[in-house]
This record gives structure tokens, sequence and C-alpha cells, in this order.
């Protein structure tokens, strides 16, 4: 076969992986989507839970679903198995949501959060895990790509999920959220089962050698802890900033909710184009260098944020929060993976899990702006984001050979 002929087959084969893969994106991605924005309100309308249970279980869900995924990333890394922990981890959705539909007992919805529902979250890292054995076996330099417009699917999901949970909400209740997103984990399940084929377990990954051809090796304990660690403090503004937002806009710009609805719809609108132009990117620029010039974006945006004067400058500015969104949630995941490579389980889940580790330090530094003033939450996020940086900075893989 020729260069010229292999190059579409070899697009063809990467589309029949990458489409079915998608859609476990989206029917993932919408299962999340609709059901927890609606989590606190569930808790207290149809549970009746107070403030302090409601915060054990905020607490407790995010928290078990980082230690059950990353058993679950160590696992997958070891056996040709990853396939069929994603049928499992969508059937464990399948239970945790279908029985919520049905259970309004506290103690029992907390044990199903901390197993079955912590044992679904692992589908996201797997998932991504999955993807990237498929693009280094069939298209290595076109990784990053695959994995940015896949993010941009999940991103899709969550765009349309909230309003779609909203209406369900009105029409049918609580029931009929979770057991819609029930389905959804059911068509996951499916999709693994037909639709994915089974991948080798990844190969280890090289031990250091002398000589410009040696393989990647993996990057140092320290490089990978500075690197989460800085992930984490990124992450932090990310919900401290949304969470803050609706309040900031109404106590000190002095303008309406709906407002504020529009501004996080702009910025969900501008990730998605804005995350498959740096999946594109990545062929051309160092995934550092577009990782660090996310960072960097976030501190310029928080900066504006907290001195913004006026409702349309916070507009103006989601350009560049859309900008560090999209590197850090996006090319990031590249990133991480490119570190430990021979292990994708392993490296995604970390990435992955920076995200409920940084959503349960948000809780409390919204605790504190609820004190001395709304405003001062783009303060912190300022702060968190330059020393996510300047950790990222610090995290440098020298001493990987490429």
């Amino acid at each position: 076969m020729t260069l010229t002929a292999a190059a579409p087959a070899r697009a063809r084969t990467i589309g029949r992986a990458l489409i079915p893969l998608g859609l476990v994106f989206l029917a993932v991605g919408l299962s999340t989507a609709l059901v927890l924005p609606f989590l606190s309100l569930f808790l207290s309308t149809e549970v009746h839970a107070g403030p302090v249970k409601v915060t054990v279980f905020l607490v407790a869900a995010p928290l078990a679903g980082v230690l059950a995924s990353s058993l679950v990333g160590r696992l997958s890394d070891r056996r040709p198995i990853r396939r069929w922990i994603l049928f499992g981890a969508a059937l464990a959705g399948v239970a945790g949501t279908a029985a919520t539909a049905v259970v309004r007992d506290y103690w029992v919805l907390l044990g199903l959060a901390v197993t079955a529902t912590a044992l679904a979250n692992a589908l996201f890292p797997q998932t991504f895990a999955y993807a990237r054995q498929v693009l280094e076996r069939d298209s290595p330099g076109r990784a990053a790509i695959g994995i940015s417009a896949l993010r941009t699917v999940f991103s899709l999901a969550w765009v349309a999920g909230p309003p779609i949970g909203a209406f369900v909400l009105d029409f049918g209740g609580f029931r009929l959220v979770y057991g819609l997103a029930a389905v959804m984990y059911a068509l996951a399940a499916l999709i693994a089962v037909l639709g994915l084929e089974n991948v080798a377990a990844p190969a280890p990954a090289a031990e250091p050698a002398a000589g410009p051809a040696a393989a990647p090796a993996p990057a140092a304990r320290g490089v990978l802890l500075l690197t989460a660690v800085g992930f984490v403090l990124l992450q932090v503004p990310m919900t401290l900033g949304v969470q803050a937002l609706p309040l900031f806009v109404d106590r000190d710009l002095h303008r309406s909710a709906s407002d504020a609805g529009v501004i996080l719809g702009l910025c969900a609108a501008l990730e998605i184009p804005i995350m498959l132009g740096l999946g594109a990117l990545t062929t051309r620029f160092r995934l550092r260098t577009l990782v660090l010039a996310g960072g960097a974006c976030g501190v310029a945006y928080y900066a504006a944020a907290l001195v913004t004067p006026n409702i349309w400058v916070l507009g103006a500015a989601q350009v560049v929060n859309a900008l560090f969104i999209a590197a850090v949630s996006g090319v990031g995941i590249s990133y991480m993976q490119d570190l430990l490579p021979g292990e994708p389980g392993r490296a995604t889940t970390m990435f992955a899990n920076t995200f409920p580790i940084g959503a349960v330090v948000a809780g409390p530094l919204l605790g504190v702006a609820a004190q001395v003033g709304y405003r001062s939450a783009y303060g912190m996020a300022t702060a968190l984001c330059g020393a996510g940086l300047l950790l990222l900075i610090l995290a440098h893989p020298a001493g990987r050979r490429r």
C-alpha cells in the first residue's frame, strides 16, 4: 500500500474507533450533566437532608470517586481489560442512578454514592485512557488532537444536559431525571460491549537509556506530584468562579441572575471551538507551552474579574476564560498522559481527580467570600491560578527523553 493510500485507511480506522468513543462520552456527559447541577436541590427537597448532611454528602461523594478512580486506574494499566472496565463502570452508573430514582433514605443514598456512583466516576478517565491507546496505535502524531476533540463532546453534553435536566425535572420530577441518567449509562455500557474493540495492555515505559533515539521515560515522582498539585490549584478557581459568579453579579455589579446565566453560557459556547483549535495547535506547539499559556490566561481572567467595573468587561473577558479552561481541561489531559507513557489509565485518572479535589477546596473558599465580599473570590482565584502556574513551571520534565 502506498503512503497516499495508507493515510485515508488510517483515518477510517481512527474514525471507526473514535465515533463509538464519542457516543460513550456523550452518554456519560449527559448522565452526569442531568443530575449533578440539581444534586443539592434533590438532597434538600426530596431527601429532606439538613445543611450538615448535604455538606457531608457533597464532600464524601467526590472523595470516594477519587479513591475508586485511582484504584481502577492502576488496575487498568496492568491487563488488557479496559473495555470491560468501561462496561463495568457504566453498569455501576446504571445501578446507582436507577436506585436513586426510587430510594429516598439518606444513608442508603450515601452508601450508593461512595460505592456504585464512585465506580461510575472511573468512566471519564478510563474512556480517555482507551482513546489514548487507540490513537497511539493508529496515529501517534495526532493523539492530542483526538483527545481534545473527544473532550469537546463532553463539553457539548454539559451545554445541553442542565437545560434538559431542568425541563425533565419540571415535567416528571427527580424520578424521571435519574431514570433518564440510568438510560444514558446503559447506552454507554451497550456501546462499550458492541462498539469498542479490545486493546492490549499498555506497553511499559522504557527505562532511561543513552542516546537521542531513547524512548520516552516516565517523569520523576516529584515532577508528577508538582504537576498534579499545580492542576488542582488551577481547577479550584474554575469551580470557585462559577459558584461565585451569580452572587458577584447580583451583589457587586448590581445586575440580574439572568445576566450571570448569559455570561456562563457565553463561556461554554466559546470553549468548544477554542478547545478544537488548541487541539489542532498541538501538532505545532509543545503541549507544555499550551498548558502554561492557558494558566497565564487564567491569571489574566481572574485578575480582570477582580477589578471589573461592570458586566460588559466581564463578558468580554470570557474569551480569555475560555482559553484558560480549554487549555487546562483539554490539552492538560494529553500533557499528563505524556508524563506517564505506558500508564494512560493512571495518568488520566491523576488528571481527572484534580477536578473533584479542586471542587472540595472551592467550597470553604466560597464561604470566606460570603463573609468578606464576593469580589474577593476572584482575588483568591487569581492567587491560586498564579500558584498553580508557578508549580507547573517548576515541574519541568527536563530529564525525559523523546
